[in-house]
């Protein structure tokens, strides 16, 4: 999972690039980098770390000019040791283009061997953002077929792409002296929005994985790109549009509704905080079914993403609600940190509890979800030396069984804590008095109530049904043992799993 932003605007847009990517902080936090455009030339930075360590004066002062681009990154294919695979990344032929790239190829590996038997082209990384780039270069290069570029071309090379490409992808590309073009997969698995701003100039246009980048920044949300939709920005500010796939089908990854996105997000229609309510009320009924109300004293969130979900639980079950665990804000998310180890060490570092709120007392503790269980078991634990009587425990979203592909770091079933038990074991394993969860239905339902256009998700690590169609048993064999020897290389290194 990563945060993207480019903007095509009127003045230097570095400083605002900047504060979208702090915005946007949240969906990554191994390295961040902007590129910027100004007098035919490219400018970038990239560097490992979080975005205010990242950049300092001088190299914001390196980065001139009035469009650009910028990520933070969230490590899946690749290596999440190599400042090579920070993005953007940059070809020079033909034309020159500045590129990042949210989501995660499937058939990366196909590609790249592709592009270097047919295409003539060598990737130098083990990242598919490189391999992505590298296929819309050769198709914009097959579409201009030696003629000066334009708006057609433009379309016809991302059409090429999405007949090309497998997976998830949410893509913004700067060609060098042409104008700015963003692209989303065929399904629309990773978001992507748009945003505008009036200026004495004429409009500035922001595209972004989230909204919260755009308001944050001033930018006024105009709409999501839709799946299969390329966005083209000329060097004039003029915007078209185009659909470029054959049959695109709004299905997006729904772990961005449970977990990724920030709360104040709208996302294709829907908004983040009011899905999280939603989830926490569907989530009231199932535990009313499964727990006897009057054994719970109290409903406690595991901050923050469960925030809403929990208190919408507690006032829809006339529960008390209480804050029982205080989260250090200068410890990074743990579950987007790439290592167990790192994960494992960052629980207590990252929470602490209010021992008055647990003594004595049942607690019913409230996550957006269960994935390796490490973290669940920790919290349990906390409570249980807190001075909490009985601990139960309940998960906004249902039990994560499968792995995902699309840009989730959680690939290996092995690594999943539902794999292979009930829903008793589960709870057996995180020391949990009672463990209740969401059910899938209940989960997709408490989303298309804000959107009922929405008619299917990317629900993969819940349900194993991957939506691009190319996924067996093989493909997912292959995963688990790649990953396998990066986390051996890993601990090999001194921080791999204990």
């Amino acid at each position: 999972m990563c945060g993207i932003v480019g903007i095509a605007g009127r003045n230097p847009v570095n400083q605002v690039i900047y504060d979208s990517l702090l915005l946007l902080q949240h969906r990554g936090q191994d390295a961040a980098g902007i590129a910027t455009a100004h007098d035919q030339l490219f400018s970038m930075y990239k560097a490992s770390g979080l975005v205010r360590d990242v950049f300092r004066t001088r190299n914001m002062r390196s980065l001139p000019g009035n469009s650009g681009l910028g990520q933070v990154r969230y490590p899946t294919a690749g290596s999440s040791d190599s400042v090579d695979e920070a993005q953007p990344f940059y070809v020079n032929a033909p034309f020159g283009i500045t590129f990042v790239h949210n989501g995660n190829l499937t058939n990366w590996r196909d590609l790249r061997e592709e592009l270097f038997r047919v295409d003539r082209r060598h990737i130098n990384t083990n990242s598919d953002s490189e391999v992505l780039l590298n296929i819309f270069a050769h198709e914009l290069q097959q579409a201009a077929n030696g003629v000066s570029l334009d708006e057609n071309a433009v379309f016809a090379a991302v059409e090429a792409v999405h007949k090309r490409a497998r997976g998830a992808y949410a893509v913004i590309a700067q060609i060098s002296s042409f104008g700015m073009v963003a692209f989303r997969d065929p399904h629309g698995i990773r978001p992507l929005c748009l945003g505008s701003l009036e200026t004495d100039q004429g409009p500035e246009w922001m595209v972004a994985s989230e909204s919260v980048a755009l308001t944050g920044c001033g930018y006024t949300f105009v709409r999501d790109v839709q799946p299969g939709e390329a966005v083209l920005i000329d060097l004039d500010g003029r915007l078209t549009s185009r659909q470029c796939a054959q049959a695109p089908s709004l299905t997006p990854c729904v772990f961005e509704y449970v977990y990724f996105a920030r709360p104040d997000s709208l996302m294709d229609g829907v908004s983040i905080y009011s899905a999280r309510l939603n989830m926490g009320e569907y989530l009231a009924n199932n535990v009313a079914k499964s727990l006897r109300l009057g054994d719970i004293d109290v409903v406690m969130p595991i901050p923050d993403s469960s925030r809403p979900s929990a208190m919408q639980l507690a006032a829809h079950l006339g529960l008390d609600y209480r804050e029982g665990f205080i989260k250090n804000r200068y410890v990074g998310r743990t579950f987007i940190m790439p290592g167990q180890a790192v994960r494992k060490k960052s629980v207590r570092q990252k929470l602490s509890a209010i021992d008055m709120e647990f003594r004595g007392k049942n607690v019913l503790l409230v996550d957006d979800s269960i994935v390796r269980g490490t973290t669940s078991r920790q919290i349990v634990d906390m409570a249980r030396e807190a001075g909490a009587n009985k601990v139960y425990f309940a998960s906004a979203a249902p039990p994560v069984r499968f792995p995902n592909v699309y840009g989730i770091d959680m690939p290996t079933q092995s690594e999943l804590i539902a794999t292979g038990r009930s829903t008793e074991q589960i709870a057996q394993e995180i020391g949990a008095d009672g463990l209740v969860y969401q059910r899938l239905e209940d989960l997709e339902q408490s989303i298309r109530d804000l959107n009922p256009a929405m008619e299917q998700f990317e629900s993969s690590c819940f349900n194993g049904c991957y939506i691009t169609g190319d996924i067996d048993a093989d493909y997912l064999l292959r995963l688990s043992q790649s990953r396998g020897s990066a986390q051996a290389a890993v601990a090999a290194d001194g921080d791999g799993d204990d």
